[in-house]
């Protein structure tokens, strides 16, 4: 499902463009075949990739972007795809500010997140790169599970996510971590735990599945920087998540 909490907490650099802000990046934007990406690398010769597929506030958000210099510090090739092509949600000005998110979402379903993915999964294989691990955050989580479900990637990471169902689950093929919050109301404890079952009935899937206390939706990517707790949880989630790809991507 989706509602308001998916889109609390905007990452404040969106909409108010500041480029002091993002001095300290080391990737930059690139164009992967028909798509835009901010592209990280920490070593040139690797044969290893992560994709973050972001949730609906886009590829330009800053600590989207560290993230990804964090894990291609690690030695991988890193990708922020723009999967919504210039067109990230906005909340409303006036009135009920998550009114146009149906709307938005109807226009940016996960199912063409799929296609631009196994295109840029194209151009990586095209590069000698085969060994493909994605992490999805909120509305990004839909698009790790469905390629998840092919022979695309190797790992998947889904954190705080959104739009997924129970039969998602039954039919993955790719060893998959799920890092939820307890107090996500998009995507409860509850509903993660039922994940949880699934897979624990599916023992040639290996599958991880961690609920972080006292943090809500959104809490591994849309942290308050100047909140060292929240910085230090979200850290520690970013480390679990590096600790599953560093296990299958080889």
């Amino acid at each position: 499902m989706a509602g308001p909490q998916c889109c609390e907490n905007p990452p404040p650099e969106l909409g108010n463009p500041n480029p002091s802000m993002s001095i300290n990046l080391k990737g930059r934007v690139e164009t992967m075949g028909h798509l835009k990406a901010y592209v990280s690398c920490g070593s040139q010769h690797t044969k290893k990739a992560v994709i973050l597929v972001s949730d609906v506030y886009g590829y330009e958000a800053l600590n989207l972007r560290r993230l990804a210099d964090k894990i291609a510090s690690c030695g991988y090739f890193v990708l922020v795809p723009d999967y919504f092509h210039g067109d990230p949600y906005v909340r409303a000005c006036t009135g009920d500010p998550f009114a146009n998110q149906p709307e938005w979402l109807q226009k940016h379903q996960p199912a063409e997140g799929l296609e631009d993915s196994k295109k840029i999964i194209e151009i990586l294989n095209n590069k000698g790169i085969a060994s493909i691990g994605a992490s999805g955050f909120c509305w990004g989580a839909k698009v790790v599970v469905e390629l998840a479900k092919g022979d695309y990637i190797k790992a998947g990471v889904l954190l705080h996510p959104s739009l997924l169902l129970e039969d998602d689950f039954r039919v993955i093929k790719a060893p998959i971590s799920i890092l939820g919050a307890e107090f996500d109301h998009i995507t409860p404890p509850k509903l993660i735990e039922q994940y949880k079952a699934i897979l624990s009935a599916r023992p040639e899937i290996d599958s991880f599945v961690k609920i972080y206390p006292a943090v809500a939706h959104g809490w591994a990517i849309r942290y308050d920087n100047d909140n060292e707790i929240a910085v230090k949880i979200a850290e520690l989630a970013h480390a679990k998540m590096l600790e599953w790809f560093h296990t299958y991507l080889k």
